[in-house]
């Protein structure tokens, strides 16, 4: 068995956190006030190895002693018990620039880095161009540290500690820094190091991230080891914890209840006669169990619950969801989508919307919907924006954007692409002429067409449509014809 990279054997660390002691001498001789110390453990008794070469990933929650372990393993604090052992030598991305000395050059910080991690001046003199370049800090190379922007700062600090031929990376959330451009050098130089073999230590909150990149992934949780391991179950059981306390936070949180019709009397976001209302809603998971947050890929039921105050015949209900930034996600109703098409009776009742497999993206989404009479044109209630859907991580949290793209990939298969001669191109070299390779209804029939009618002359070929063409765009009478145009409201945006 190899030796590993990093090796963590029963590491646990305490600091002592002083409660209010004089903050001077002359205070500690004219006040009886005495500082008193308390023990906080950011780890316990924490172990696992770290495989040489591997990409490996720690997470957690803010003061999971993350941080703290990655500071142990670079050895800027040593642990009250156990042991770390480092085989090779460690570059850390923790706190870029931190170690920086003002009044020097960049230049000569450069060399001051590389002697604190052992290096010598010829070393870096040999690397010093390429972390110039890699920079961007051309010409200021030679100038103080002092005149640097932030962004010149992060960013020497960034290219010292990925040049100085790391045999262990150890990297705070920092992966890449600066602009767009210089993240992309970032991203590359990380690829290139995991390629020598570097092995890389990445502590994040970002799951997607640690799921992308990540080989094994180690869970802490104030302090102590959860799990390690196979990445996709360790960040699994991480999520279900995350979930299942924001679930017991959203529970508790009254803010985030819906409020009552008479709360929204008189406001612009909610509208209608008022012969029926929404009262309110509330969320079903599977098993028909009410819950404060659903997740992307479960399926989930939005439970709509109204009061009327007459019979409503054949009522058009529809719901709407936006992003909490104002996008528009998508829409559904009764009337296209199926569901109930009855009426209403007097009283209070709910409807429920189940959506078998909710295909949005971990965030938070915002509820509309309303009530409208059958031919569309008259609005009984309609309520915007008046309820918070959170989605939390789930079985899609691996796709990014808003929403999941349902799509079906075929298998390779050999073989050349057949390039046809582009017609398109010959026809747009004149730009009056239309596009000859995507001929619309109203354009002229191809040529074999066109050859078993007689034209007139060249213009009626170019411009006249056979009369079978002709017949083919006349709609029969028993056409169906297209629904009365919805409003936006209840809008269906085809996929």
């Amino acid at each position: 068995m190899s030796t590993p990279a990093i090796s963590i054997q029963n590491v646990s660390k305490r600091f002592g956190l002083s409660n209010g002691g004089p903050s001077s001498i002359k205070e500690a001789i004219l006040s009886r006030r005495r500082s008193t110390e308390r023990e906080f453990w950011a780890l316990q008794d924490v172990s696992f190895d770290i495989p040489r070469g591997s990409f490996f990933g720690i997470i957690g929650h803010n003061g999971s002693g993350k941080s703290t372990l990655l500071k142990l393993t670079a050895g800027i604090h040593r642990p009250t018990s156990g042991s770390i052992v480092a085989n090779g030598r460690i570059s850390a991305l923790l706190e870029l620039g931190s170690g920086f000395h003002p009044d020097l050059t960049g230049r000569e910080n450069v060399f001051l880095n590389g002697a604190i991690l052992g290096l010598s001046q010829k070393h870096m003199a040999k690397a010093i161009d390429e972390i110039a370049e890699f920079s961007g800090i051309g010409e200021f190379i030679d100038a103080p540290v002092k005149v640097y922007s932030s962004g010149m700062h992060v960013r020497l600090g960034f290219a010292i500690a990925v040049h100085v031929e790391p045999e262990i990376l150890l990297v705070d959330e920092v992966l890449a820094v600066g602009d767009e451009a210089f993240q992309r050098k970032c991203f590359d130089h990380i690829y290139n190091l995991r390629r020598k073999g570097t092995t890389i230590v990445l502590v994040s909150h970002d799951s997607a991230s640690m799921d992308r990149l990540c080989d094994e992934v180690a869970w802490l949780d104030h302090g102590e080891l959860q799990a390690v391991g196979d990445v996709s179950q360790t960040l699994r059981s991480y999520i279900s914890q995350v979930n299942a306390d924001e679930q017991e936070r959203l529970a508790e949180d009254s803010s985030l209840e819906v409020e009552t019709e008479d709360e929204y009397a008189g406001q612009d976001d909610r509208r209608g006669s008022g012969e029926v209302r929404i009262t309110g809603f509330t969320l079903l998971n599977e098993n028909g169990k009410e819950v404060t947050a659903t997740r992307s890929g479960d399926e989930v039921t939005v439970r709509l619950y109204y009061e009327a105050t007459e019979s409503i015949v054949a009522p058009i209900i529809g719901l709407m969801i936006h992003h909490e930034n104002g996008t528009h996600i998508g829409s559904t109703n009764n009337l296209y989508d199926g569901g109930h098409d009855g009426d209403l009776a007097a009283g209070a009742g709910h409807i429920d919307v189940q959506i078998p497999r909710l295909q949005l993206m971990p965030g938070p989404y915002l509820l509309t919907t309303g009530i409208l009479s059958p031919d569309q044109l008259h609005f009984y209630d309609a309520w915007e924006r008046f309820g918070r859907l959170t989605v939390q991580p789930g079985d899609l949290s691996h796709h990014d954007g808003l929403f999941e793209l349902v799509v079906d990939w075929s298998d390779a298969k050999p073989g050349k692409r057949r390039i046809k001669p582009d017609s398109t191109k010959r026809a747009r070299t004149n730009p009056d002429q239309k596009d000859v390779g995507r001929p619309d209804q109203n354009d002229a029939a191809p040529d074999d067409t066109a050859r078993d009618h007689t034209a007139p002359d060249d213009t009626a070929r170019d411009n006249t449509a056979p009369d079978d063409t002709a017949r083919d765009e006349a709609a029969p009478d028993d056409a169906p014809r297209d629904p009365s145009p919805t409003r936006e409201f209840l809008h269906i945006e085809p996929t």
